[in-house]
């Protein structure tokens, strides 16, 4: 039997708390936005707006090297803003949990997003991130658990990619809607 997929948030903020992460960064993103306001309302954890999502590896390996466990939450387009900083992981050796909402695939009507979510596999993989496919919210805690463990554990970069078939895909008003 199905759980309720709008509960998923819940699941992976348990999961996140249960796992000892205490700093959380962001960009402001729709498909992250229960999972975001879960964290921001934690007195215990640290959360972080980003102005972009590089800024989030920075503050990952700061969260580190004080101690704590951090996650980076951002949305597919902002994998490719961050190249950089994702090589320095491997190099730096510091354990690296993201967890990413995927825009440009399972009905996307933004063509602008098309491209970098073709990318974000390989582009991850590149720079030495593992990722995670995440296609069902009843997997979604599940991913996060075994990411956390590979990140925390074993010094590892791992980011989850929540599918845009498990949040579903945004609408846009077509020209004529948007001038009625």
């Amino acid at each position: 039997m199905r759980s309720d997929p709008a509960a998923w948030p819940q699941r992976v903020f348990d999961v996140l708390k249960s796992e000892g992460v205490r700093v959380v960064s962001y960009v402001p993103d729709a498909g992250l936005r229960g999972l975001i306001k879960l964290c921001r309302s934690d007195d215990t954890m640290i959360s972080v707006a980003l102005t972009n999502e590089e800024e989030g590896i920075g503050l990952s390996a700061g969260a580190w090297l004080g101690g704590d466990r951090a996650v980076l939450l951002m949305q597919s387009s902002g994998v490719g803003k961050c190249v950089n900083g994702l090589a320095m992981i491997e190099e730096c050796r510091f354990p690296f949990l993201a967890v990413v909402s995927m825009r440009g695939e399972w009905g996307e009507a933004n063509p602008w997003q098309v491209p970098m979510a073709r990318a974000v596999v390989t582009v991850l993989e590149e720079m030495g991130v593992s990722p995670i496919r995440v296609l069902d919210s009843d997997r979604a805690a599940d991913a996060v658990a075994s990411a956390a463990r590979m990140a925390f554990e074993s010094h590892r970069a791992v980011a989850v990619l929540l599918s845009q078939q498990m949040l579903g895909s945004k609408t846009f008003p077509t020209a004529e809607q948007a001038h009625d």
